[in-house]
């Protein structure tokens, strides 16, 4: 598949892709940031399935664009706004998807999209299917590095360099082995999920620790036991509910 996304947004871009991937790993993605950029590449006449597309975007709206372009495939439009639905459905639009958006949301706009336009059996990637068998066969695999913003551009985080997490209401911020923090556009169960348990846990609503991280642990209060991370250097606490798993994860 061949896929555009339209959005000035870093994170908001991220999560489309993360949320693409899961769906189809072996997409082609482009990603344009404002109504020039789309104009630029769309008038190239590009042979796309779908189209993710902000409405409001750097230099204006993106309607400015569909009334001088006309895509020759589906826009799922992902926005803030939600005046703008006669306008998008007068495009070529199937779905709304209004920020914040769920993961549930997202997966309810795709499933429109392919009940409308892949009813064919698609073509066998040979290669895809026996790259996919060998992954299985080896075993579940995890998220090895993330993408992190910065002044400087987007650089990659690597799993391995990770100490700790912890959420921050609607983010999360990675603490590396120096102890510098690092903002992430994923929640703590999207977190758990993509992470190798032998390496991580979840000792709290809140936290993932790292097993390599761990210099002691001791008795709190009301079942609870008091973790000390060598670095950052601090002192974390289990939930009653997360003691003894806890203890057994470490006892392995």
């Amino acid at each position: 598949m061949r896929i555009y996304i339209l959005e000035d947004e870093q994170r908001a871009g991220e999560k489309l892709i993360d949320l693409i991937r899961e769906q189809v790993p072996q997409a082609q993605l482009e990603w344009g940031r404002s109504i020039s950029e789309g104009m630029a590449y769309l008038s190239g006449a590009p042979q796309l399935d779908v189209i993710f597309s902000d409405i409001e975007l750097l230099d204006g709206n993106v309607f400015q664009l569909y009334e001088q372009i006309t895509p020759k495939c589906p826009i799922i439009f992902c926005t803030a706004y939600n005046t703008y639905y006669t306008d998008a459905f007068q495009t070529n639009g199937i779905a709304y998807l209004l920020k914040p958006y769920s993961k549930t949301d997202f997966q309810k706009a795709w499933q429109k999209y392919q009940q409308l336009f892949q009813k064919e059996l698609p073509n066998i990637d040979l290669q895809g299917l026996l790259s996919q068998l060998n992954t299985t066969a080896a075993g579940p695999s995890y998220k090895s590095t993330f993408p992190v913003k910065k002044k400087e551009g987007v650089f990659l985080l690597k799993t391995s360099d990770i100490s700790l997490f912890q959420s921050q209401s609607d983010f999360t911020l990675a603490f590396d082995t120096k102890g510098k923090r690092h903002m992430l556009n994923h929640t703590l169960s999207d977190l758990e999920n993509s992470l190798d348990p032998n390496l991580f846990f979840r000792i709290n609503r809140s936290e993932i620790v790292r097993f390599e991280r761990i210099v002691s642990f001791s008795t709190y209060i009301k079942n609870r036991l008091a973790i000390q991370l060598q670095t950052p250097t601090m002192e974390l606490y289990t939930s009653n509910s997360r003691s003894a798993a806890f203890k057994e994860w470490l006892d392995r």
